[in-house]
């Protein structure tokens, strides 16, 4: 026991020193977890050692990525995306393994060896995409949509792959098609089984255990579903991924969509740190070092065929060369599929030690140096067609933008959930620009899609404060409705300017008098601040003059809502979820080329039976707010959309439509 702990123990110490360093320096996290299983790894000092538990952990790592992924997804959005995953998935599948295949034949290997080896080069490495990728808001982008579309494809064609490669392991030389087919069949029924469920158990499910107000016992809710259903997808031959995918997308369309990803994210983020440890691990130093010449060769020209092959598949999907090279770029990786159908290959002595070792080491580290492809993936995509773009990337100038309104007067929202989204609104329609600081991954993004000036950070560190630019502000808001969380936040607030007007939304006046010692310049009540409004609209249907009314108001919040105090507690506790009562929320839709919406009005789109707000359109990076009727959307659109989640989904399936 206390050899496997010492292990861990290590393996966190080194997690834990990496991140920090690699932060600091801004780079991805990922190059840190895949740095420690490099260097602790058995190729390199040896301090830990490959073992069948620490891979589990790591598909369970991308299986949660994946599950957190279909959150953000829903069924008409699948369905509208059926054209991308079914045609150009199957084109970038078909011509990248024919065309490496018929390379591996001329190198002396049977055909359908040769097969094996195209198959394990097309596939790509669907967690480090998928994190990069939302890691720079560039996932719903053309690019990243049709790179995603891909990599379905790739998790279904898996499956025949497998059945190839066992069969080729088992000594039969030939491809039994009844197998395969049955594994297909296998395949496609379990995806029903987990759509079937998602439809018509998850809701029901999850309906009964947000009212029994455990907040155990939904997270215990969310790992069963995960687990399941992987598990059920892993029994009929396809990736626990995939089966963590669409469960995903089935719980989507509920309202308990945000407090799911809420309860899965800490496991996603440990094991998904796991898995690139146990990549790490893979790269043999030795062999690269002793046949560096072949593997450099092999790899480099992985990355530029396979680039150029998805490129070109691409190409009628886009609307330029420029978003089909990025499309290229960024499925060039290698990935776990192809990594697991080599090790098959090598075991079984399919494929030839002589060719197989350098590949593998060369598929490996093309997912270790695949952070800096993906991270320079428009320079590198400018550059080889000779092309000047505007300077820095879209996630760098909208930091720029974000810096030059916090070096001018401004107000800071702490918070931008609803009441915070709700006051930045309102200081926007009165002129006044503001900057808010959030910790939802999901909500950042999507306000960022909106053109809101919004930070990912942690509101009670001074550092990101100072970002925020607390110096130059007017007013700082604090939208949280957890005292203790607003009273971390005063301390740091007042440290760096102890006179600035600070304001603090909290949900009774139970920690009033902790929240002013703390140095908050007012508090408001919502119960209070609720009860007054319903008060001033009682009494002036009684026809008690407006003056009165404004008076007693006056008096009320002047004396600190004393009057209000004496109620009758209730007995039950307060709900589990109390985002049930608001479901309505925010969401950003990229209008594809070749949609039905392109070159349609806004009223046009509307008279299809949606039910939803445009708020605004957002095109080549410029704002348009409340858009009127006869705005014509173009490709490349996005448009923020408000609603209920389920009329969201009907309006994302309406505007994604081919």
């Amino acid at each position: 026991m206390t050899e496997p702990l010492s292990q861990v123990l290590i393996l966190l110490a080194a997690a834990v020193f990496a991140v920090t360093v690699v932060r600091r320096m801004g780079l991805p996290a990922t190059l840190a977890y895949l740095a420690v299983g490099l260097t602790l790894g058995p190729h390199a000092f040896g301090v830990v050692s490959e073992s069948q538990t620490t891979a589990l952990l790591g598909e369970l790592g991308v299986a949660f990525l994946l599950f957190t992924l279909g959150l953000e997804f829903s069924l008409p959005r699948m369905v509208a995306m059926r054209r991308e995953v079914f045609g150009l998935g199957a084109a970038q599948v078909v011509a990248t393994t024919a065309v490496f295949a018929l390379i591996a034949w001329l190198l002396g290997l049977e055909w359908l060896t040769a097969i094996v080896v195209g198959g394990a080069i097309a596939m790509s490495s669907t967690a480090i995409l998928l994190q990069q990728l939302t890691e720079r808001a560039e996932l719903n982008r053309t690019h990243g949509r049709l790179a995603f579309s891909m990599l379905l494809f790739q998790d279904l064609a898996f499956v025949p792959l497998l059945a190839l490669v066992a069969a080729l392991a088992s000594g039969k030389g030939h491809f039994d098609l009844r197998e395969s087919g049955l594994a297909v069949i296998g395949g496609a029924l379990s995806v029903v089984v987990v759509l079937a469920a998602g439809r018509w158990l998850m809701r029901p499910l999850f309906h009964e255990i947000a009212h029994s107000r455990l907040r155990e016992l939904f997270t215990l809710t969310v790992l069963l579903v995960v687990l399941a259903s992987a598990w059920i997808s892993s029994v009929s031959g396809l990736s626990l991924a995939l089966g963590a995918f669409l469960s995903g997308m089935m719980l989507a369309e509920t309202e308990y969509r945000h407090q799911i990803e809420a309860a899965i994210r800490p496991f996603r983020d440990i094991l998904l740190g796991m898995f690139f440890i146990s990549v790490g691990m893979l790269l043999d130093v030795h062999l690269l070092i002793a046949g560096i010449g072949l593997v450099s060769t092999i790899l480099v020209g992985m990355y530029m065929l396979k680039a150029a092959i998805a490129a070109l598949v691409a190409r009628p999907f886009t609307t330029t060369r420029f978003k089909a090279l990025r499309t290229g770029i960024v499925i060039s990786i290698g990935g776990e599929f192809g990594i697991a159908l080599c090790t098959i290959g090598l075991q079984s002595r399919v494929i030839p030690a002589t060719l197989g070792e350098p590949l593998l080491v060369a598929l490996v580290l093309s997912m270790v140096l695949s952070p800096f492809v993906l991270n320079n993936n428009k320079r590198i995509a400018r550059f080889l067609l000779g092309e000047k773009g505007p300077p820095g990337t879209a996630i760098e100038r909208e930091d720029a933008a974000t810096s030059e309104i916090a070096h001018r007067e401004h107000v800071i929202l702490c918070g931008f959930g609803r009441v915070g989204q709700n006051i930045g609104r309102v200081l926007e329609s009165q002129g006044f620009e503001y900057i808010a600081v959030d910790l939802d991954p999901a909500r950042i993004r999507a306000a960022r899609q909106a053109g809101d000036p919004v930070l990912y950070g942690d509101s009670s560190d001074e550092e990101m404060l100072a970002k925020a630019g607390l110096e130059h502000a007017s007013a700082v808001v604090i939208s949280f409705s957890d005292p203790r969380t607003s009273i971390g936040i005063l301390h740091s607030i007042r440290r760096l300017r102890p006179k600035v007007p600070v304001l603090v939304r909290t949900q009774d006046d139970g920690r009033l008098k902790e929240l002013q010692d703390a140095g908050a310049t007012d508090v408001v009540p919502e119960t209070f601040e609720a009860s007054l409004m319903l008060v001033s609209h009682v009494l002036m249907l009684l026809h008690v003059p407006v003056t009165r009314v404004v008076r007693a108001i006056g008096e009320i919040r002047n004396n600190r809502y004393s009057v209000l105090r004496n109620i009758v507690p209730r007995g039950d506790p307060r709900p589990f979820d109390e985002s049930l009562d608001h479901r309505e929320e925010l969401r950003s839709v990229v209008i594809p080329p070749g949609a039905w919406a392109v070159g349609r009005t806004l009223h046009d789109v509307r008279s299809r039976g949606m039910e939803v707000t445009f708020t605004g359109v957002r095109r080549q990076g410029i704002m348009g707010r409340e858009p009127a009727g006869d705005t014509i959307l173009r490709d490349g659109d996005i448009v923020v959309i408000y609603g209920q989640p389920e009329d969201l989904a009907r309006a994302e399936s309406v505007l994604l439509a081919g």
